[in-house]
């Protein structure tokens, strides 16, 4: 009894989140305005409410969808999209196929949507993007990263280098420093039995 209770609490606090207007966003009847907020894509709400027929996410700051943002609206109807710097590299691959399914059934709103970078796509619908330019801007994406991270593991393998040269040459400083206090004190000891030896007293009883 107890656990249908609990079941019945979630669902209810649940259909509540999934009504409820997400945070820098304005809601109106079954339209979720998140237009002109210069949201970055990070900052989208990750869920919107299940019941919107019209969504706004134009003249913001988003360069990429996170991956299934708009799967789980089932009565979307209209999604305006242009005024966002689109970047259409790895990050597009979620959009671009959220495009083209729409494109394939009967979504009337469907938005046209336009690359900003990287320069060669500028200009480009997202939707019109081969599988082809579209992995080889994640070839550069990556190659840009492997060279950034090669740069990062060369300089510490420098620092390594350098500090372990440091220490060799601090060891060896420290030996050469060691033996010649060794060499001046056994000098110094000779010269003092040699004294001693020459005002005629016995080396044992100079040593006692």
């Amino acid at each position: 009894m107890r656990g249908l209770l609990l079941l019945c609490l979630l669902l209810i606090f649940g259909a509540q989140g999934s009504l409820a207007c997400p945070q820098h966003c304005s809601c109106q009847g079954n339209q979720v305005d998140c237009s002109g907020r210069s949201l970055t894509s990070a900052q989208l709400p990750a869920v919107f409410p299940a019941h919107a027929t019209e969504l706004r996410l134009h003249n913001n700051r988003l360069t990429t969808l996170p991956n299934g943002l708009l799967d789980h609206l089932p009565e979307l109807r209209r999604v305006s999209l242009h005024g966002n710097p689109w970047s259409c590299d790895c990050g597009v691959l979620y959009l671009r196929g959220w495009l083209r399914r729409q494109a394939a059934g009967s979504f009337p709103g469907r938005p046209h949507v336009n690359c900003s970078s990287p320069p060669r796509l500028r200009g480009r619908l997202v939707e019109y993007l081969t599988e082809d330019e579209v992995l080889d801007s994640c070839h550069y994406w990556y190659c840009n990263l492997a060279l950034t991270s090669q740069g990062f593991l060369f300089a510490f393998v420098l620092v390594q280098v350098a500090l372990l040269v440091a220490v060799i040459v601090f060891l060896k400083r420290f030996e050469r420093l060691s033996k010649e206090a060794r060499r001046t004190e056994e000098e110094s000891l000779t010269a003092e039995e040699a004294n001693r030896e020459m005002e005629g007293l016995p080396l044992n009883e100079w040593r006692s």
